[in-house]
């Protein structure tokens, strides 16, 4: 616990004279500064916990050193010293595990100049927040806050796909991605006025291969801060996101029911990036971002159908990871009804890190939040071999309770 020097704990042998009820009342005060110093609630530790603490404070530290047999010198005083350091170090670190902590919120709230909206920054209204169809159903990103490390391996019926972050920067991050769909939308919103030109016999050119935003418009796109770290955190993720490449090898079947490879395919989540210009403070402020083939093609066809959904601008609020790719998956697989993911089949999708446990705790913390995702309501609900996740779309919800209760709509509530 990095806090550790600023609990002064009392020794063991101070702590052994304290009665039963000091004790206790001793090691909640010291339950309720590391909660303080976390930022959470405090709650009282219940019985069981305290009885935990006391075992673990009491016993002796380091008794194979037989300090008792040394002489009374300089020697038996450091081990000492190292010894009660060493054991109130390990004290500190089980309160710490001891004291309860607060689920953190999986939606944080706007930026305080959200609606103040920069007349060189489009409205999120006028430039709908698109995302790729066809890498929703997986996390082509690091479940990770901050940079990611190693290579993702995806598994599925129809594909094989990796995602492989550069040696020295790593796996762009989900935080990171959001770069990729402020890309992606300024594209689509660009397609969409030239259909409307061409509609009307403009003869417009087709939207420019190269998207030169403004560090500030990507940041107020993506509803974030304008302070100065977040223009560092933007330099770093354009480095994430181009060294970061995806992978696809498609699968298809013959008629003997044996399984081939097919078309592969590879390419960077951005291509080239140059910083254009920088403010007086040396913050990045005008970016020039090669938009690669992947995005390009699929945003701008010729029969007008692009493979691209739009998200819910709150998306860019989702403050967790495993969150933004539950709320991602939900997007495509539920739409405007509803989908089942047993919560293996999520993990392997998720390619997260965690332990399955884990994996499976941090679910449902998010399906048990005070506040939901955007859109879907997530629940867990009993399946053959194990719990299955269950996403549906909210408006499809309610059309369903009431199509099932015809007679109960419109009537007053019973007194």
């Amino acid at each position: 616990m990095a806090k550790t020097t600023r609990l002064n704990l009392k020794s063991r042998a101070e702590f052994a004279v304290l009665s039963l009820h000091e004790k206790n009342e001793y090691i909640q005060g010291i339950a309720q500064h590391v909660a303080h110093v976390r930022g959470d609630p405090y709650k009282p530790l219940d019985k069981d916990a305290l009885s935990r603490i006391r075992r673990y404070y009491s016993r002796r530290s380091l008794a194979d050193l037989r300090l008792e047999q040394l002489p009374d010198d300089d020697l038996k005083s450091s081990l000492a010293r190292l010894a009660e350091a060493i054991r109130s170090d390990e004290v500190a670190r089980v309160i710490s595990h001891e004291v309860p902590t607060e689920p953190k919120p999986i939606v944080r709230a706007p930026p305080l100049d959200d609606s103040q909206l920069s007349f060189f920054v489009p409205s999120i209204h006028d430039a709908p927040i698109k995302d790729d169809f066809n890498l929703m159903d997986i996390a082509p990103f690091a479940l990770s806050k901050t940079t990611g490390e190693g290579i993702i391996r995806y598994e599925l019926k129809d594909s094989i796909i990796t995602v492989e972050g550069g040696a020295v920067v790593g796996l762009a991050t989900a935080y990171d991605y959001d770069i990729v769909i402020n890309m992606i939308s300024h594209l689509a919103d660009a397609t969409r006025q030239y259909r409307i030109d061409e509609a009307k016999g403009l003869r417009p050119s087709l939207p420019p291969r190269v998207y030169r935003p403004a560090a500030s418009e990507i940041l107020k796109f993506c509803r974030r801060e304008l302070g100065g770290k977040q223009y560092e955190d933007l330099e770093r993720a354009l480095d994430r996101l181009q060294a970061t490449r995806i992978k696809i090898t498609n699968l298809s079947t013959k008629d003997t029911g044996r399984s081939k490879r097919r078309e592969t395919e590879s390419f960077p989540l951005i291509g080239r990036y140059k910083v254009v210009s920088r403010t007086s403070h040396d913050r990045i402020d005008q970016v020039e971002i090669d938009i690669p083939n992947w995005v390009y093609e699929g945003v701008v066809k010729p029969d007008g159908k692009p493979s691209i959904l739009t998200l819910n601008p709150d998306y860019f609020l989702i403050t967790r990871p495993i969150a933004k790719f539950l709320y991602r998956l939900a997007r495509k697989a539920a739409g405007q009804t509803e989908a089942h993911y047993g919560l293996t089949e999520l993990h392997k999708r998720s390619g997260s890190k965690l332990p399955r446990h884990k994996f499976r705790q941090a679910i449902r913390e998010i399906v048990e939040a005070a506040v939901p995702l955007p859109d879907y309501d997530l629940s867990l609900i009993d399946g053959e071999t194990e719990p299955v996740l269950r996403m549906v779309n909210r408006a499809y919800d309610k059309n369903s309770v009431q199509r099932s209760f015809p007679d109960c709509q419109n009537q007053p509530l019973p007194k």
